[in-house]
């Protein structure tokens, strides 16, 4: 009886055992299917946009990116960007196979099995409560860059933002195909350092398009898609995370048999080399270039709205604009501005040592101190002062407080500690530059270069400023009296002084100008006289045209001549000109006495190629063939025996070139060269004009103020200042022959009716340069 007691129990135990193992299984299924309902009303209520506003159907086929307008040169590359995203998309097949083989091996490798959520991933990533990754395809990713503004903090908050990037993720899979998915999410990735986008984080780490990328740094950049901060190679703290995780990634690619172990093995034994170039506003070539151009791309857009009537963002749109600059030529102007400035600048803080006064010459402590309280007044820091309701007490005393600041020195950077007030003393002593070139045929500018370095100085002297042109000013003068009284280069002037009376020409009290050293004596000739930079003259010649006449062709040589007083005193270069439109005059004699307005922007593109605008170039006849011709002629006796003669000379004796000053000496150029320096009052400002048949190069160098400038001649004249630029500058395009620059003769017009073979002046005529100190009495 007790063993059948104990029998039924048994029973009734492995019955209720039973019992309970089909409730689990009731309540297992129960739970999973309720869990896949759930899930699946999760879905429903992340499409009807219960977690956040859901994209549109058309947001999904144009997801909206911030793309840069970007800046070609006429060869092709890259200038620089204007942007709020700096990001320039490419399509699939300019991406390499080595980046896209790394992407998907280390971010998704069933990307190609799964449509958008990958089941084993999501699986895995619950198994081990996310620790082991896996959950977050590339589609998701890019669902997460598009549409979630912020990776929230809170878990239930961030569960309902995973969902509403799943339901996302499902949709871009429905639009796109896997290419347009790889390549939008490389597009849109935020690499830091202004690298949006994988062009841009190619172009700014390795400084190279992408599909130049090698193995190695497409694996770097696809480690940084991780942790752009974290993995990111050029901060110093995590170079050693960079490495790391760029490793990881290629034995992913080798564990996908993308790649070899013996390869695997080897580019892990790679250090990380960069080639860093960053894109800001500030960086890169052709900076001052790119700061006129943003002033013609906003008045463009103002005046050119999209079909619709809205305005295009110069930001956001991804217009392409292609300009006339060439990148090579450019690098080679920045390069000799660099060179001589550098050298120019020592010799000028040398000499300064012992100035009371220094960077100032020739004002008292008044006039220095209304120059610096000007300056106090235009700064950065006073109107952020003024605007934040500052007291003009307060803000004046805040000029003298040390604060830590970054300089300039040509040497780099220097971290500092000096007062406001001090730094504009220590900045208003560098000397400046400015440079443009132009093919004087096309009118298409090949380099400009505005200053010494436009993060620290914005202020462009190509276009921007204008000074004194000094005796850069006589081709005009010359070339007014060749094309009004057909005056040959042989005609001959007597070399005294020469008085141009009271109420003659605009004078206001009789004018003798002087020559420089007060030389004078015998009978010159035109070609000489240029040569020689004589200013008596160039005052008979003034004479004989008035300065009406001048001014008119000076006018017509594109320069703007509406606050030039038509007085003769302006034979010596009194006016104040731009370098753009002394390069665009001077282009005229080259061009056969044909005008062609400067052209720096060949096209505007939209981001899909439709062309929105085309230079149309703009000419004029301005001179005959043949005066154009003799001009250039009188100009290139300057290089042969005149102020520019050190051009083609190897050896010279003045205390600039023993010192080093004088960049690049000897030049030594054979070919033929139409030149003129200029120098004004004081030396302050420097000037080399030089013509060669198919390119026009103008260079001026100065101080911010007129009062900073050398003390004497020899290193002040624009044979020193400026002409090294020019010939360090040309050594360069010259050595590239791929730029087509000609060396050749110019060329001489069909009917030539002047007489131009005059007989040679056995005398060494080398005259270093003129000073028109104390003659622009008018």
């Amino acid at each position: 009886m007790a063993k059948k007691t104990a029998k039924n129990t048994n029973s009734r135990k492995k019955g209720g055992e039973k019992e309970n193992f089909k409730k689990y299984i009731l309540w297992f299924w129960g739970i999973f299917f309720g869990g896949v309902v759930l899930f699946g009303f999760l879905f429903l209520l992340a499409s009807w946009g219960a977690f956040g506003e859901m994209p549109e159907f058309e947001e999904l086929e144009n997801p909206e990116l911030n793309v840069a307008t970007e800046i070609f040169s006429a060869d092709g590359k890259t200038l620089g960007k204007y942007y709020k995203d700096n990001r320039t998309p490419v399509k699939y097949e300019e991406l390499p196979k080595n980046l896209i083989n790394a992407l998907v091996a280390t971010e998704d490798v069933r990307y190609y099995n799964h449509s958008g959520i990958d089941p084993w991933g999501t699986l895995r990533a619950i198994v081990f409560l996310g620790t082991d990754g896996g959950a977050s395809t590339i589609t998701q990713q890019l669902a997460k860059l598009l549409f979630t503004d912020k990776y929230a903090s809170n878990p239930v908050e961030r569960i309902f933002q995973k969902v509403k990037e799943w339901v996302i993720a499902v949709q871009l899979e429905r639009q796109y195909t896997k290419k347009e998915i790889i390549t939008m999410y490389l597009n849109k990735f935020d690499f830091v350092y202004n690298a949006d986008g994988i062009r841009s984080a190619s172009r700014i780490y390795f400084g190279k398009e992408p599909h130049e990328l090698k193995t190695e740094e497409a694996a770097v950049l696809v480690a940084m898609l991780k942790n752009p901060v974290l993995f990111n190679p050029r901060m110093e703290e995590f170079k050693d995370n960079s490495l790391r995780r760029r490793n990881i990634v290629l034995m992913q690619m080798e564990k996908s048999e993308l790649i070899t172990a013996t390869e695997k093995d080897s580019l892990q034994a790679l250090p990380i080399e960069l080639e860093f170039s960053p894109e800001s506003h500030d960086d890169g070539i052709a900076t001052y270039f790119r700061a006129y151009l943003r002033g013609f791309m906003k008045d463009w857009i103002e005046k050119n709205p999209k079909p619709n009537g809205e305005e295009y963002n110069l930001y956001r749109d991804g217009l392409k604009v292609y300009t006339s600059i060439d990148s090579r030529m450019q690098k080679y102007a920045e390069a000799a501005v660099d060179k001589h400035m550098a050298n120019l600048q020592k010799e000028f803080n040398r000499q300064n040592e012992n100035n009371s006064t220094a960077p100032f010459r020739g004002i008292n402590k008044k006039e220095i101190e209304r120059i610096i309280e000007r300056a106090m007044h235009n700064s950065a820091r006073w109107k952020k002062m003024e605007a934040n309701g500052k007291s003009e007490k307060e803000i004046i005393a805040s000029f003298d407080k040390e604060r830590e600041m970054n300089i300039f020195s040509w040497q780099g950077t220097i971290d500092t500690v000096m007062t406001p007030r001090d730094s504009i003393f220590y900045y208003k002593s560098f000397l400046n530059a400015g440079l443009m070139s132009m093919e004087p045929q096309t009118g298409l500018v090949r380099a400009w270069v505005g200053g010494i370095n436009f993060k620290y100085f914005k202020y462009d002297h190509v276009k921007q400023g204008k000074r004194q042109v000094g005796s850069t000013f006589k081709p005009f003068v010359y070339a007014t009296a060749i094309d009004q009284l057909h005056l040959s280069p042989c005609y001959e002037l007597p070399n005294t002084k020469y008085t141009i009376p009271a109420g003659r020409h605009g004078v206001s009290k009789d004018w003798t100008p002087s020559n420089a050293g007060d030389e004078y004596g015998g009978m010159l000739n035109l070609k000489e006289a240029l040569a020689k930079s004589v200013n008596v003259v160039t005052a008979r010649l003034m004479d004989k045209t008035g300065p009406e006449l001048v001014l008119e062709l000076v006018h017509d040589l594109g320069v703007d001549t509406s606050e030039m007083p038509a007085v003769a005193a302006i034979a010596l270069g009194s006016v104040d000109i731009s370098v753009y439109d002394m390069v665009a005059a001077y282009s005229t004699f080259a061009n056969k006495g044909v005008y062609i307005e400067p052209v720096m922007i060949t096209r505007i593109e939209d981001k899909n190629g439709t062309l929105l605008y085309q230079n149309t170039p703009v000419s004029r006849d301005v001179l005959s063939e043949e005066s154009a011709y003799v001009t250039l002629n009188l100009m290139e006796g300057v290089v042969q025996a005149g102020s520019g003669v050190r051009l083609q000379t190897t050896g010279a004796n003045s205390a600039a070139y023993r010192r080093g000053v004088v960049t690049g000496y000897p030049y030594d150029f054979q070919n033929p060269i139409a030149g003129k320096t200029g120098t004004t009052q004081n030396q302050s400002d420097g000037w080399f004009m030089g013509i060669v048949p198919n390119l026009v190069t103008g260079v001026w160098v100065g101080g911010e103020n007129r009062a900073v400038h050398f003390p004497t001649i020899t290193y002040g004249q624009g044979a020193t200042m400026a002409l090294p630029i020019w010939a360090v500058y040309m050594k360069d395009v010259y050595a590239n022959d791929s730029l087509k620059i000609s060396k050749e003769a110019f060329e001489k017009p069909e009917i030539l009716t002047i007489d131009i073979n005059c007989k040679d002046n056995e005398e060494d005529v080398v005259q270093e340069e003129e000073n028109v100190s104390g003659q622009l009495d008018f």
